[in-house]
């Protein structure tokens, strides 16, 4: 698990880990409406988390989860 700040820049989704220094773009999203978005995300370096699926609010801090590199 790890604290994740997205934000929406130039219509793509930022996905920063600080304690990494990691900054990767989400390219694929499981729930991508404005009432459900999140679930299994895959970010632009290939990696898999998972991000609790709630209310599109960009920008915010979430606890999320890696599923695979």
């Amino acid at each position: 698990m790890a604290k994740v700040m997205l934000r929406e820049e130039n219509n793509e989704i930022c996905f920063y880990i600080a304690k990494k220094d990691m900054e990767e773009t989400i390219t694929k999203i499981e729930f991508e409406t404005e009432e459900m978005w999140g679930g299994e995300v895959e970010l632009s370096n290939g990696e898999t988390w998972w991000i609790q699926p709630g209310p599109k609010k960009l920008p915010k801090e979430e606890v999320c989860k890696k599923l695979s590199d």
